[in-house]
């Protein structure tokens, strides 16, 4: 059975962490057959898992929850992180951009774009959710999904012009569509795999 987890979460989340009547509480706790104990005092979060608790993943799964819901997210998008293959990425922009508070305020303005826009479009090219919240930048999403819109971010972090960002976007949403195409068809490294265990190259096609 696994252990107790722990992990600390800012003040001003614990309210969305807890929801109206405990709803969201209760219904992380039952996502994952987990029970949260809340320290609403200094923010501290205690993970237990129930007797019953059917997945063994339970007590990372309701961590990896809580974390996303710490850093910004929706609840209901947070709990997107039950299912085995959707991911959360935290980005920490000190390290990118040192600790000066003047360059967070213009990293996180160029992050989000005027009017949101620069944040809608990662969001929607790459096919993440995001977060932008205090001194981090998160994603949730498909594990390449999520390294597009990360790569993108840094991008921003690094000085790259917005349109440049853009047009990188629109190149890997093609690359993205263009994967889930052959895998859904079976075509794997230009080889076409058909039912009958017959591989024919494209090469010796030509």
């Amino acid at each position: 059975m696994p252990e107790t987890d722990y992990l600390k979460i800012p003040q001003n989340r614990v309210g969305a962490l807890i929801g109206k009547n405990g709803d969201v509480k209760k219904s992380i706790e039952k996502l994952t057959g987990t029970m949260l104990d809340i320290d609403s005092d200094d923010g501290t979060v205690y993970i237990t898992p129930r007797e019953d608790m059917e997945d063994p993943l339970g007590v990372w799964n309701a961590n990896h929850i809580v974390k996303a819901i710490a850093r910004g997210f929706n609840p209901e998008v947070a709990k997107k992180l039950i299912h085995d293959d959707i991911y959360l990425e935290i980005m920490k922009l000190p390290l990118y951009i040192g600790k000066s508070k003047k360059a967070l305020a213009r990293y996180k303005g160029r992050i989000i774009g005027k009017n949101g826009k620069t944040r809608e479009l990662i969001t929607e090219l790459a096919e993440v959710d995001m977060a932008v919240y205090g001194k981090t930048v998160s994603l949730i999403g498909e594990m390449d999904n999520v390294m597009v819109a990360k790569e993108a971010v840094e991008m921003l972090l690094n000085g790259s012009r917005h349109k440049t960002v853009y047009a990188f976007l629109e190149n890997k949403k093609e690359t993205l569509k263009l994967k889930e195409f052959k895998d859904l068809v079976g075509i794997h490294d230009d080889k076409i795999e058909f039912k009958d265990g017959i591989e024919f190259d494209e090469e010796t096609l030509e």
